[in-house]
């Protein structure tokens, strides 16, 4: 990836006053002066070697315990014939997705955060890297992900979005800052990210279309993101961004961005966490709130996980899909059943912009032609 020094930063439109009011100026850690300013010039930056094997072992180990305790439950529930049990890391939740198609969408709605990634989310490494964006008051954001993005499969290729369309408008002027950590070498084969770089600088949220062929993501159209970006989609703004194991992608939630496939035979897992300040609005609809990682008052201080992390934040957000459905048609009060096999993804984020091509995602939105998103 070019260095944040050498980028041909002459398409850019200038900052808005309130990207403006993101930047901080420098502070010992991990980024380096140059590293900073490429964050809040360019919309992100990579960092190198910032995280250790041990690290990310740590967080291998637990992910598989994850993938058994699914083989687990889908074998007793008579759902797959083989645990695949001697087969690795890269390849074992593939090997069961053949037996139960989407299986790796159940391993990405599991919201309860494992010890190892909440351990990984809070290490010194990364808030260091937070403080400096975002100052010594640091909070751990509720939308985190897994990503399991298994070889050829539509549902884990994610299309030009913006994070804040996710979210609530409340936060679209607060800084997010993600990290995005590759559990193994990401690059163009396996399907690393691509951003759009400056493309956060207007300071404006594009309207989005819902949702992305047979998926639950919101899509940018790129003819929406130039014209309201004022930001030419070519070679030259589109920057690939293949990440080293170890090393970490920050990018704030304002630029585009958009995952590519993965013609692999690994799966290319990742992570993707996040960090605000306290004070300022989250945006997740009041369905969670955020954890405090970091106090300037108090240096030793650390997050308490032992209930947070076991809010379940997707089933929060299918919950709120189901009490709208239950309000608009009152017929079926009683009818909505959690399925634990249920590959699905619903959220109201999609109440945030038009419902352009309907799937088995959105039918959740939509009985007896009533859409909520038109209530």
């Amino acid at each position: 990836m070019p260095s944040g020094d050498i980028l041909d930063r002459s398409f850019y439109p200038p900052l808005s006053s309130d990207i403006l009011s993101w930047i901080r100026e420098f502070t010992p850690g991990p980024l380096t002066p140059d590293e900073l300013n490429q964050f809040y010039e360019d919309g992100f930056v990579l960092k190198p070697n910032l995280l250790t094997k041990e690290q990310l072992d740590s967080v291998i180990n637990g992910l598989e315990r994850l993938v058994d305790e699914l083989a687990q439950e889908l074998f007793k529930a008579g759902k797959i014939n083989d645990l695949c049990e001697n087969i690795g890391f890269y390849q074992r939740l593939t090997a069961i997705e053949s037996q139960f198609p989407a299986a790796s969408v159940l391993l990405h709605k599991r919201g309860i955060l494992p010890a190892e990634i909440a351990a990984l989310w809070s290490c010194d490494a990364l808030l260091g890297v937070a403080k400096q964006l975002l100052g010594t008051e640091i909070a751990g954001h509720p939308v985190w992900n897994i990503r399991t993005k298994v070889p050829h499969q539509e549902q884990a290729t994610v299309p030009w979005h913006q994070d804040t369309a996710y979210l609530n408008p409340e936060c679209w002027k607060t800084l997010q800052v993600t990290a995005w950590i590759p559990l193994l070498d990401a690059n163009l084969e396996n399907g690393c990210m691509q951003l759009l770089r400056g493309g956060h600088r207007p300071g404006v949220t594009c309207a989005h279309n819902c949702c992305a062929g047979g998926t639950w993501y919101v899509e940018l159209p790129e003819e929406n993101m130039s014209k309201t970006l004022g930001i030419p989609v070519n070679e030259k703004s589109v920057i690939t961004c293949e990440v080293p194991f170890g090393s970490v992608l920050f990018l704030n939630n304002l630029i585009p961005h958009k995952s590519l496939e993965n013609y692999s035979n690994n799966i290319r897992w990742s992570l993707d966490l996040r960090w605000q300040k306290p004070n300022e609005p989250n945006g997740f609809y009041g369905l969670k709130e955020n954890i405090v990682m970091a106090k300037g008052s108090d240096l030793n201080y650390k997050p308490d996980w032992n209930e947070w992390s076991k809010i379940n934040r997707s089933k929060l957000q299918e919950a709120a899909v189901q009490q709208h459905i239950k309000d608009q048609i009152p017929e079926l009060k009683n009818k909505v059943e959690s399925d634990p096999f249920d590959t699905t993804i619903a959220g109201p984020w999609m109440n945030n912009w038009p419902i352009v091509h309907h799937n088995r995602h959105t039918a959740a939105l939509t009985t007896n032609e009533t859409n909520w998103h038109k209530s």
